[in-house]
């Protein structure tokens, strides 16, 4: 394995990282439009880092509206191998209380307006999603912010919803109670599945922020409540990143025995004549390895 890249990508309470050295804020251009913003790269104790604000500097993309594959595309155009989504959530379980971090590894996905794929008619490709994250990446995570001094889950099954509405009672009752889902967010889908067509490691860090709605003893959703338990939240997630250079430098945790890097090696189904070359040109960065060079 080459030396790692890695990327954070800020959800809502993660707007900055503390240490970085020789930090610059890179405009990123990619043939799906442009990032959510600039992307701020630098190394952090020895280990090459870039840091996406998912929403944007000052929270100016809704969920829905969040170009995910811009971003997905932009972060491995800089050599990024891992990505770390770190994003508010609701839980649905008791012991999965405000203030912890999830790390789940499987997901829902209830989105319905939202770019899901790079591939489409004129190059078909299937990727598999049973594992939908890397889960030696997570186990690394889970380490950091363990080492942070958080209440960590490992594994869980995350719902993912369009928004930009919580969830009513019946939702978030259903969601729990028949489901069998263990926390909610707006967030993660379709950045998963991009993730996974870009042959990255990809992991989840979901920080509970509250119980959705379906807790008799804590009522609908409280914004401002939502507000203080990220404050905490967002502390804990600097102190996780910064333990992540030594965690990663241990090259037997970032083994992945899922072949994440190689999760297009027989997704793509359109045969190589009949390609559009213009869709094969807006996948260089993301499939470049399997497509081949594009013609000029």
């Amino acid at each position: 394995m080459t030396n790692p890249m890695l990327a954070v990508i800020g959800g809502s309470g993660l707007y900055e990282i503390d240490g970085l050295t020789d930090a610059v804020w890179q405009d990123v251009t990619t043939p799906w439009g442009d990032p959510s913003d600039a992307i701020l790269t630098g190394t952090l104790e020895g280990l090459d880092l870039a840091f996406l604000p998912r929403h944007g500097r000052g929270h100016v993309h809704s969920p829905t509206d969040v170009p995910y594959r811009a971003n997905i595309d932009a972060l491995k155009q800089l050599g990024v191998s891992h990505v770390l989504s770190v994003s508010a959530c609701g839980s649905f379980r008791e012991e999965m209380a405000p203030g912890d971090f999830v790390i789940p590894d499987q997901f829902i996905d209830r989105t319905v307006n939202r770019e899901k794929s790079f591939f489409s008619s004129g190059c078909v490709a299937h990727v598999s999603m049973a594992h939908p994250t890397c889960t030696a990446f997570g186990q690394v995570a889970g380490a950091a912010a363990t080492s942070a001094g958080v209440s960590v889950h490992l594994g869980g099954t995350y719902l993912a919803m369009e928004g930009p509405q919580f969830s009513t009672l019946a939702e978030s009752r259903m969601y729990r109670d028949h489901w069998g889902c263990d926390v909610i967010g707006m967030t993660n889908m379709p950045e998963a599945k991009l993730a996974r067509e870009a042959e990255l490691h990809y992991a989840t860090v979901a920080m509970v922020t509250d119980y959705d709605s379906w807790h008799p003893d804590h009522g609908e959703v409280d914004v401002s409540e939502i507000i203080r338990t990220l404050g905490a939240n967002s502390t804990h997630a600097r102190a996780m990143i910064a333990a992540m250079p030594a965690l990663m430098a241990d090259r037997r945790t970032a083994l992945c025995s899922q072949d994440c890097e190689r999760a297009l090696e027989f997704a793509v189904l359109t045969a190589p004549e009949r390609r559009d070359p213009d869709l094969v040109a807006r996948l260089k960065t993301v499939a470049g390895r399997v497509l081949g060079p594009v013609a000029e």
